[in-house]
């Protein structure tokens, strides 16, 4: 039996929920979010509180499942999630071009990203790259498509990598 699907997610003010035949919409102040609603879990609100049950014994995964989804959803829309990049390595920069991000990583051409929609895309130095948004999943695979472009290499550690990621570095070849 699932721990997780047990404990009610409360609703910031601002934000409102609303249970559909097949999908759950949560409304609040940075945008809205939908997401399927599954067939074995019952969802109730009452009194500001999201809570779920499952009807089955077998359904209790899938409410643990629905219940962070819904959680990470109310959270999108009224704090968002922001995914911080850095670049490391001579010659490397970031900069934006109207809704596209201008990155020189080393290559013998630039390289254009375009964000999604929903998706802000921040360069506060040249070597830092904020990305915003309100859906946690989209804003970590734009993070990791960008950081895909030149991951950072083990031997001088240059490339983009996330904000406080360590790498591990390997030891240079011995004569």
């Amino acid at each position: 039996m699932s721990r997780v699907a047990k404990k009610p997610i409360a609703l910031p003010k601002g934000v409102e929920c609303r249970i559909g035949e097949q999908q759950i919409e949560v409304k609040g102040p940075k945008g809205s979010l939908t997401g399927p609603r599954p067939e074995g879990v019952e969802v109730t609100i009452d009194n500001g509180t999201v809570t779920l049950a499952a009807r089955s014994d077998q359904d209790w995964a899938m409410a643990g499942t629905l219940r962070a989804l819904l959680n990470n959803m109310v959270t999108g829309v009224s704090q968002g999630y922001e995914r911080k990049l850095e670049l490391v390595g001579v010659g490397y920069r970031a900069s934006m071009q109207g809704k596209d991000l201008n990155l020189a990583l080393g290559f013998s051409h630039p390289v254009v990203f375009t964000a999604p929609e929903g998706i802000t895309i921040e360069t506060p130095t040249q070597t830092e790259v904020l990305v915003k948004g309100t859906d946690k999943q989209v804003v970590g695979e734009v993070a990791a498509k960008i950081r895909g472009f030149r991951p950072p290499e083990p031997y001088k550690g240059k490339g983009v990598r996330y904000s406080g990621e360590k790498i591990v570095m390997k030891e240079a070849k011995k004569a």
